[in-house]
């Protein structure tokens, strides 16, 4: 898949693209982390956007982020036909949960499909959880998908593929965290590994 440049800013990180890293942010609506906390991955502690989304869990219940509050929750965006970037930060997300042990049933994984069309809740049903059991899909109709997308702006595209009616898409690589008071506190980006992210989990986990 081709690679989408986008724009560096200052301190957040985002990663882009479906097969490959691009690295942006937006620095404007940031604070500074509190004193006490030090964190590996990127402290977008008061951004103004990604606050919630209303979309549907792989079991057909309907999820706002409010449901997980008490857990720090790890929300990312992709989908299933994916064949790197995605079932990479699923596994990725599943070794931090063993590197957590007991602390990781305080943990949510949310992976959003920006693939509704293909991505039922039938088939996240059988895909998210593979990689670990406590691991929720989630969806919504196209509109509903758009809009989550857009306030976290998070960017994908249909991609035609060789064969006819075939595509892939094009999507920001990287994951949100939220602490247990539903506050977003960082971005993570994609591929470096388990142990930055459970260090950081950890940090917001005893915060709580």
């Amino acid at each position: 898949m081709r690679s989408l440049p986008i724009a560096v800013l200052l301190t957040a990180l985002f990663s882009m693209a479906a097969c490959s890293d691009r690295q942006s942010a937006d620095s404007n609506q940031l604070t500074l982390a509190p004193a006490n906390a030090s964190f590996k991955n990127t402290d977008v502690t008061g951004l103004g956007y990604a606050n919630d989304f209303a979309l549907i869990d792989h079991h057909g219940k309907p999820r706002t982020l409010a449901d997980f509050k008490g857990k720090a929750v790890v929300v990312f965006f992709g989908f299933m036909n994916c064949p790197d970037v995605c079932p990479t930060t699923m596994a990725e997300m599943a070794s931090v949960m063993q590197q957590l042990g007991p602390q990781a049933d305080r943990v949510q994984v949310l992976f959003i499909t920006v693939d509704p069309e293909r991505d039922t809740p039938e088939l996240l049903a059988k895909y998210v959880p593979a990689f670990d059991p406590r691991f929720l899909g989630l969806t919504g109709d196209k509109a509903a998908i758009e809009k989550v997308a857009k306030e976290f702006r998070v960017f994908y595209q249909k991609i035609p593929g060789k064969e006819p009616g075939s595509y892939s898409m094009d999507h920001t690589a990287g994951s949100y965290v939220f602490d247990p008071q539903g506050r977003i506190r960082l971005f993570v980006r994609h591929g470096q590994g388990g142990e930055p992210i459970a260090q950081d989990l950890k940090v917001l986990l005893s915060g709580s």
